[in-house]
């Protein structure tokens, strides 16, 4: 592999691991394959995004040269834009909740980003970042958006999301399982990534199933009532009723992860893989276990490792496990 002329070049095209210790330690038959994206430049898949957006609106002239990116984030996207812009010469305004841990705050101003702080909703629990939260971190990157003349990146709409899933992650994923995957499970952020990668694992395989994955107590995509809006996984389950980008009609079912379960999943990930993940990867490979013990039993799913444990050091994922 030759060199690339900037980090922008080293994003995507990560390695794929087989989860076999998992599977096998639970007497479950079939495999789970995890495309470890946190090992991309900013230590998650939204650098993917953070690319085909940045890419697409260069292109089509909606982002001029040098103009400001606003954009509102969890942390892993705007880790993702940090790196884009700065290489490619936009400053970069990162929105984010105070409810989401303060390592991401750090490493995005670390990466020459503006990170502009929202206190959380009234009865909020911090590290838990619910879709009122959102709402409020939305209002205040609409504001400066504004404010600013800038280019709002729009990570729930922007057809680059879910079209970087389409040409990157989908195509590596079934090339990394020689071609045999039978389902994929993806944990509900933007919807991004399972719109995207669905796609292109059915153009390859009509018969492929996706499952997506939500907070047990936040199902809003499945229909179910909300009753707790609250909880610890960080970066999606916003209790969000519509995803413009999810593209329903590729989602087999649509299945539930408690907080608690995907902690433990995630501590298990670490403990018998050797993979240091985020609460998100955790929430896919429990439900790519459920799956195996139930209607994919015998099959091959893919996950993806959405983020790195080490954005969660000051959370409870670690500290007393």
């Amino acid at each position: 592999m030759s060199a690339s002329d900037s980090i922008i070049g080293a994003i995507g095209r990560t390695p794929s691991v087989w989860l076999d210790r998992m599977v096998a330690s639970r007497g479950l038959e079939g495999r789970i394959l995890a495309k470890l994206d946190y090992l991309n430049p900013g230590f998650s898949k939204k650098d993917r995004a953070a690319r085909g957006i940045i890419d697409a609106a260069r292109a089509d002239g909606s982002l001029a040269p040098g103009q400001t990116v606003v954009e509102l984030t969890s942390g892993n996207m705007g880790t993702g834009l940090a790196i884009v812009c700065s290489v490619l010469g936009h400053p970069f305004v990162a929105v984010m909740s105070r409810g989401n841990s303060p390592e991401r705050a750090r490493m995005m101003t670390a990466l020459g980003a503006e990170v502009v702080l929202v206190d959380q909703a009234a009865h909020s629990v911090p590290g838990e970042v619910s879709g009122a939260d959102l709402a409020l971190v939305e209002d205040a990157a609409r504001r400066i958006t504004a404010e600013r003349g800038a280019f709002r990146a729009n990570q729930f709409a922007h057809p680059g999301n879910a079209m970087a899933h389409f040409d990157t992650t989908g195509p590596e994923l079934w090339a990394d399982s020689d071609c045999s995957l039978t389902a994929f499970v993806d944990f509900a952020g933007s919807g991004g990534t399972f719109g995207g990668t669905m796609r292109a694992l059915r153009q390859r395989n009509r018969a492929l199933r996706g499952y997506v994955v939500e907070p047990e107590g936040a199902a809003a995509l499945a229909g179910q009532a909300v009753t707790h809006p609250g909880h610890p996984i960080q970066g999606g389950g916003y209790a969000m009723a519509e995803l413009s980008l999810l593209e329903r009609g590729l989602a087999h079912d649509f299945l539930t992860i408690s907080g608690d379960t995907a902690r433990q999943t995630t501590r298990a990930l670490a403990r018998q893989e050797g993979i240091f993940a985020g609460f998100s990867a955790g929430a896919n490979v429990a439900a790519a276990l459920d799956l195996l013990a139930g209607p994919e039993a015998g099959g091959r799913i893919g996950v993806i490792i959405c983020d790195s444990g080490l954005k969660y050091l000051s959370t409870d994922l670690w500290s007393d496990g």
